[in-house]
């Protein structure tokens, strides 16, 4: 008799949260590797590895950036060293996070959104010639990202180390308790901010009184606690980072008002002395559109998943991804499989970079074609240069080209929008999908509202 034996594929289970992965080992190891190759040859070879090498290709652009002259360009060099960094950044932070069981939600995406944003409102203010000479080179890419991470870096792990005993308790002891301890903390540091990067500024101006923008800080103060009692059940540490983030951003408008109230004399003399306020209605209003009915298209979707306990394109937490793509019709039936296209349509990642991309684009668009604005990144000076030349090629005299740049926005958000709706990703893998919707943010969402206040200041 001949006995038949029906053997089941086996899959590996995926990796606990708390082990790295050889891809992510090999990353950790490469960063330590670089780090030490760096110091060595800053310490061995000063003048090859510096004065001749990395000063010439990162430093001086800096440099120049924030003198007089302003608005120093990318070159190939340094954006391919920028982006390799970006990349590694996302693969050993993920690691890193994951292992830290950071949160990882929709609300720690709300609060780096908010962070995103801070970025630009404070780079205007750079371009406005606001702050003094001795901090500009701060508000400097890709140094304003690096010094606006480390006040990020110390307000969440504050706010967690304050508040954290309260995290997961519903009483209103305890909430209000939390509000207070970690509310009071962001004061505090929303104080130093100002006191550390504004005014010092103000010496700097002494035909301003600044009366409009110190009264800011008072506004600041009241978005702070707004944020407090409308993120009752949040955890401690992205309560923290949302409310010094907003706080930051509406004392940083603050100025902005006090520019547009009485504009302060400029060092490079470029400030046109012109307010303009239209193209914020496309530049900002478009994008909206798109992004409320990308919104409305997902949100019910979205809340019958948050009702079943899973969060939208990521995988049980037992199930590996090699075993749900060969497994597909056994969980076709499964919430997370027949609800996440729709609902990330309503989640933040998608809404943010939807938004970031359509912003820059339409802003670079309305600033380079309309009002004689340049492009300082080389990929996006070269799309835009070709389509000056489809220009020349059908005899159009408007603009410079800068719509097939905004063009290619639009097709890179269509892109976006399918290829996350169609993204599974595994329970470990959920800090790497969020930091590569930070790092497309920062690139994408950040120039945008740059561009939009210049436009607006006329600097």
């Amino acid at each position: 008799m001949v006995v038949s034996e029906i053997s089941e594929q086996s899959y590996d289970a995926p990796l606990p949260d708390d082990q790295y992965s050889p891809t992510e080992k090999i990353v950790i190891w490469t960063a330590l590797g670089a780090v030490i190759v760096a110091l060595a040859g800053l310490m061995l070879a000063f003048d090859t590895v510096w004065t001749e090498t990395l000063k010439p290709i990162i430093w001086d652009p800096v440099v120049e950036d924030a003198g007089v002259a302003g608005d120093a360009g990318y070159t190939p060099q340094n954006t391919a060293i920028y982006t390799l960094s970006m990349l590694g950044c996302v693969v050993l932070f993920q690691a890193l996070f994951r292992k830290w069981k950071l949160p990882v939600d929709e609300r720690m995406t709300m609060a780096l959104i908010a962070w995103v944003c801070l970025a630009p409102v404070l780079r205007v203010l750079e371009d406005a010639d606001f702050f003094s000479s001795s901090r500009d080179v701060l508000f400097i890419s890709p140094i304003i990202h690096l010094h606006l991470a480390s006040w990020l870096v110390g307000v969440a792990v504050l706010s967690h180390f304050i508040g954290r005993r309260f995290d997961g308790q519903d009483s209103d002891r305890a909430q209000e308790a939390q509000a207070t301890l970690v509310g009071g903390f962001v004061f505090v540091v929303l104080t130093l901010h100002w006191y550390l990067l504004y005014q010092p500024a103000y010496a700097a101006h002494p035909e301003v009184s600044f009366t409009l923008a110190t009264t800011g800080l008072a506004f600041a103060v009241a978005v702070v606690w707004i944020t407090m009692v409308r993120t009752r059940d949040w955890p401690a540490i992205t309560r923290g980072m949302l409310g010094f983030a907003t706080g930051a951003v509406v004392l940083g408008v603050a100025h902005w008002a006090q520019f547009i109230a009485t504009p302060w004399a400029q060092e490079s003399g470029k400030a046109s002395g012109d307010l303009t306020f239209w193209p914020v209605w496309v530049v900002l209003g478009l994008p909206a559109i798109v992004c409320v009915v990308l919104y409305r298209a997902g949100r019910e979707d979205a809340e019958q998943l948050r009702l079943t306990g899973h969060s939208a394109g990521v995988l049980p937490a037992n199930i590996g991804l090699k075993q749900w793509e060969d497994e597909a019709e056994r969980w076709a039936d499964h919430p997370v499989e027949f609800l996440s296209n729709k609902a990330l349509l309503a989640h933040p990642m998608v809404l943010g970079m939807v938004f970031g991309q359509l912003c820059d684009g339409f802003a670079t668009m309305v600033g380079i074609d309309l009002f004689g604005y340049g492009e300082k990144h080389p990929v996006s000076n070269a799309v835009i240069q070709y389509g000056g030349r489809i220009n020349d090629a059908l005899g159009v005299d408007w603009g410079e080209g800068a719509w097939l740049f905004a063009l290619v926005k639009a097709a890179l958000v269509g892109l976006i929008v399918w290829l996350f709706v169609q993204m599974r990703v595994e329970h470990r893998q959920q800090h790497f999908r969020l930091l590569i919707v930070l790092a497309v943010l920062i690139v994408g969402l950040a120039p945008g509202l740059r561009d939009i206040g210049r436009l607006m200041l006329g600097v």
